[in-house]
């Protein structure tokens, strides 16, 4: 997707419309913070669903793979991307509020006339990211301390047993 397009959030979704596209890895400035490069890119997958649990939604599928930086040895890490939410649409913030929280459902946001595409694209895409992404190699270096290495408890464990004996 060259351009970025809008669309009128509830009319989306009740026409049940859809739309298909691209964007580079580089295009998303939230993201460029914490990418290794701005090579690759986004697929993106939008539809509307006229109703998801009563309500408008519009189903979002992401995949693609980012570039990002390792934690430990800071080297190009590649992240592959496989997002599908569902975005539940409320008219009001208050709607939302109104609903029981359910950390298993579907997310909820206000919907707009204009709401940009791009814009839901790069949230879904900094909700998906790894805390601190690492290498397996590297992930595994950081499992716990060397067999070699002696525990700092090993000394008190000492002292306690001769004052027993």
């Amino acid at each position: 997707m060259q351009r970025r397009p809008v669309i009128d959030g509830l009319e989306f979704a009740r026409a049940g419309s859809s739309l298909l596209g691209a964007w580079p890895a580089s295009d998303f400035p939230r993201l460029r913070d914490v990418l290794h490069s701005g090579s690759g890119s986004i697929a993106c997958e939008l539809e509307g669903v006229p109703e998801v649990n009563g309500r408008p939604a519009l189903r979002l599928r992401l995949s693609g793979a980012l570039q990002l930086t390792c934690q430990r040895c800071l080297e190009a890490l590649e992240f592959p991307v496989h997002v599908d939410a569902t975005l539940l649409l409320a008219q009001a913030q208050a709607e939302i509020d109104a609903e029981p929280f359910d950390a298993e459902g579907p997310e909820w946001i206000v919907a707009h006339r204009e709401m940009q595409v791009h814009s839901l694209v790069e949230d879904e895409l900094l909700l998906a990211l790894p805390l601190a992404p690492r290498h397996e190699r590297c992930a595994g270096a950081m499992a716990g301390p060397h067999e070699s290495e002696r525990s700092p408890f090993a000394g008190l464990r000492e002292l306690i047993r001769g004052d027993r004996r």
